[in-house]
């Protein structure tokens, strides 16, 4: 199993960025995928998560109504998208998938993690 992100970088506040994953090595799309994130001297938290049909998706309040969570299962990609980012949003994000397929994402039933991609917010 392989998650790859990518797509991170360096955005001002109140702008713009899409980070990727790209999975192999499983039936992606029997899979719910989710992303995560932790910030310096923090855990890591959870921040979105969608079913492996794509139908269903949820985020953390934090960042409800600027982020959105989506996938391709064509392309075995997940895909978050970030507006108006703040810097508070700065952090290392990872894309995860549980253990096992119909198994909602979260921090404890994660059983493969990306290698994470860099946001950092600032002017």
């Amino acid at each position: 199993v392989q998650l790859v992100e990518s797509g991170g970088g360096l955005v001002q506040p109140g702008g713009s960025l899409r980070v990727s994953c790209t999975a192999s090595g499983f039936v992606f799309s029997s899979y719910s995928m989710g992303w995560f994130r932790q910030a310096p001297g923090k855990e890591r938290e959870f921040v979105a998560r969608i079913t492996s049909s794509g139908i269903s998706a949820y985020v953390t309040d934090s960042v409800k109504g600027r982020f959105t969570i989506s996938r391709d299962n064509a392309k075995n990609t997940v895909y978050l998208q970030m507006n108006s980012l703040k810097p508070e949003d700065t952090a290392v994000y990872y894309c995860a998938a549980p253990r096992s397929p119909s198994t909602q994402v979260t921090l404890n039933t994660v059983g493969y993690w990306g290698q994470g991609t860099q946001v950092t917010v600032s002017s």
